[in-house]
């Protein structure tokens, strides 16, 4: 309220002016970071170098399990008597995922899936086992190690790497998976770091795995027949695709040093 002076002006009582001068400020405060130990455990436990530990000892007890079991032991001992038809194609495609993970080369496999289960069969069962241990590989390298290694891509042939298959995903892991050359598991995981897509990945690793994995499966299932024709034209698949990709990962390797 105004009150009038003597001189006719008007001044502000002080309940006003008391009331003008609380007025809460606008700027909002900054939160406050929490600094206790149960907050400094779970940045520590969540941060990129922790979950790429995991990632690592998560690799290497999976392949000690494999030094322990042999999975190998199929090619000699066969299929266990118990299962049988579908349910022994799921578990077998489980297991060629979980292998796969753990470093055990394809090519094993994948004689193992024609001779255990022929040659249809075995190219189904080794092609689903492909694509889940391919997305299993990408999926923990990608939550577990990609924050982490992303920093350390400095070099000039990682950081081509790098581009090629962040930019140009599908083409880039269709060609590594048609030729052999790469290791799947090096593939599976150089993908995890980069940028690229879920989808053009395993898609990629779908399609580019047919052939190869059908020259492998084929060459299981005619093994006791060594002189027949399959046989022969399975080998013939399986040999030019690598003598193919030998020369022209030679040659990019020439083209970027002359670079």
């Amino acid at each position: 309220m105004l009150d009038a002076n003597r001189s006719g002006t008007a001044t502000a009582s002080p309940r006003a002016a008391a009331t003008e001068l609380t007025v809460p400020p606008t700027a909002s405060v900054p939160p406050v970071r929490s600094t206790g130990f149960g907050a400094r455990c779970t940045r520590a436990a969540l941060s990129p170098y922790a979950r790429l530990s995991v990632l690592l000892a998560l690799l290497g007890a999976a392949a000690g399990c494999v030094l322990a079991f042999e999975p190998q032991r199929l090619l000699t001992h066969g299929w266990p008597p118990q299962l049988g038809g579908a349910a022994a194609a799921l578990v077998f495609a489980a297991a060629y995922g979980l292998c796969t993970v753990a470093f055990v080369p394809r090519p094993l496999l994948n004689l193992a899936a024609g001779a255990l289960f022929g040659s249809q069969w075995g190219l189904g069962t080794a092609l689903a086992g492909t694509v889940l241990g391919a997305g299993v590989a990408f999926g923990l390298g990608r939550v577990l190690g990609q924050e982490a290694l992303r920093p350390l891509l400095r070099g000039r042939w990682l950081k081509a790497a790098d581009g090629q298959l962040s930019r140009h995903g599908f083409r880039s892991m269709l060609a590594a998976r048609l030729f052999p050359g790469i290791p799947f598991w090096a593939a599976n995981y150089c993908a995890a770091v980069s940028r690229m897509g879920w989808l053009p990945f395993l898609l990629a690793t779908a399609l580019g795995s047919i052939p190869n994995t059908a020259a492998y499966a084929v060459a299981g299932a005619r093994a006791s027949a060594p002189t027949s024709p399959a046989f022969l034209i399975a080998m013939a698949a399986i040999a030019v695709p690598a003598l193919v990709g030998s020369v022209v990962a030679w040659r990019k390797r020439h083209h970027l040093r002359a670079r």
